[in-house]
C-alpha cells in the first residue's frame, strides 16, 4: 500500500509539465486552480443559514463534500499519487450521489421510495459504497465513468428548468449548463489532445476545468435546492438571491432565501 502513496504512482498524468514551478508540487497550476473549492463552500454555509433552519440542514453536506473534493484534487495534482487520484475521484462520486439522494424529485422516485426518502438515501449510500470499492480496481477509467454520472444530472436539471416559471432561475440554469459544457470541453481537450495544446504552449486547460466545473457544480446544487424547496415547502416562498448584491445576478454568488416562512400563498410552479 505504501507504493500507492508515492509521487507519480497514479497512471494519470495531465498535460501540464511536472515540477516546472517548484520541486514540491508536480502540477503547480492544476493544484492552485482548486482555490474556489475552499473559498465558496464556507460562504454558502453562511448564506444558506435560513434554508438549513427552515427547509433542511443536509444541504451543508454538499458544501462540506465540495471542500473535500478540492482537498483531494490539491493532493492529487501536487503529488500525482494513486491515493491522491482515488481521494479526488471518490469525493466527486460522493458529491454526485449525495445530490441525487437529496434532490431527486419525489415524483421521479420509485413508488417504494416516494413516501420515505430516507430509504432511498440508504440505497444511494449503499450504491456509492460499492462503487467506491470498484473504483479502486481500475483507477484509469474512473474519470470517464464519473463523466457518465453527469449525464442524468444534466437531464434532470433540464427537466426541472422546463417546469420552472421564474425567468431568473431559468437564466441561472442556462449559465450553469453553458459552464458545464465548457468545463467538459476543457477536460476532454487536456486529456485527449495534450500534444496539440503543448505545441501551442498552453497545457493548462485542466485549470479551466477546475474553475468552471466548480462554478457549474455549486450553481447546479443551488438550483436543485431551490426546486426541492419549491415542491416540498412552497408556502415559504423560496427565492433565488445573489450575494453580495441581489442585482449582481451575473457575477454574484447565488443562494436561496425564504420570503415567507409561514404564509401560504399560490405559487406558479407545476408539481
Amino acid at each position: 500500500m505504501l507504493r500507492e502513496f508515492e509521487r507519480g504512482s497514479s497512471p494519470v498524468d495531465w498535460c501540464e509539465s511536472n515540477y516546472d514551478i517548484t520541486i514540491f508540487i508536480a502540477e503547480f497550476y492544476n493544484t492552485i486552480s482548486n482555490v474556489l473549492f475552499f473559498i465558496v463552500p464556507p460562504l454558502l454555509v453562511y448564506l444558506f443559514r435560513q434554508y438549513t433552519r427552515q427547509v433542511h440542514w443536509d444541504v451543508n453536506i454538499i458544501w462540506g463534500l465540495l471542500v473535500i473534493v478540492g482537498a483531494g484534487s490539491v493532493y492529487f495534482h501536487a503529488t500525482l499519487s494513486l491515493v491522491g487520484q482515488l481521494i479526488d475521484e471518490l469525493a466527486i462520486l460522493w458529491v454526485v450521489m449525495a445530490a441525487f439522494a437529496m434532490w431527486t424529485p419525489r415524483r421521479l422516485l420509485p413508488l417504494a421510495f416516494q413516501n420515505n426518502r430516507n430509504i432511498f438515501k440508504v440505497m444511494v449510500i449503499l450504491f456509492a459504497t460499492v462503487s467506491s470499492g470498484l473504483a479502486c480496481i481500475a483507477p484509469f477509467v474512473n474519470a470517464f465513468l464519473l463523466m457518465l454520472f453527469g449525464i442524468p444530472a444534466f437531464v434532470l436539471l433540464c427537466l426541472e428548468l422546463g417546469r420552472c416559471h421564474s425567468k431568473r432561475v431559468v437564466n441561472l440554469g442556462i449559465r450553469c449548463i453553458l459552464m458545464w459544457v465548457l468545463s467538459i470541453t476543457c477536460w476532454l481537450n487536456d486529456r485527449l489532445f495534450c500534444e496539440i495544446w503543448s505545441r501551442m504552449k498552453f497545457p493548462y486547460l485542466h485549470c479551466g476545468w477546475h474553475i468552471m466545473i466548480f462554478i457549474a457544480s455549486y450553481t447546479a446544487c443551488v438550483l436543485f435546492a431551490y426546486f426541492h424547496a419549491m415542491v416540498e415547502t412552497p408556502e415559504q416562498l423560496p427565492m433565488l438571491t445573489y450575494w453580495p448584491r441581489d442585482s449582481w445576478d451575473t457575477i454574484g454568488v447565488p443562494y436561496i432565501t425564504l420570503a415567507s416562512p409561514t404564509k401560504k400563498v399560490f405559487y406558479k410552479y407545476i408539481t
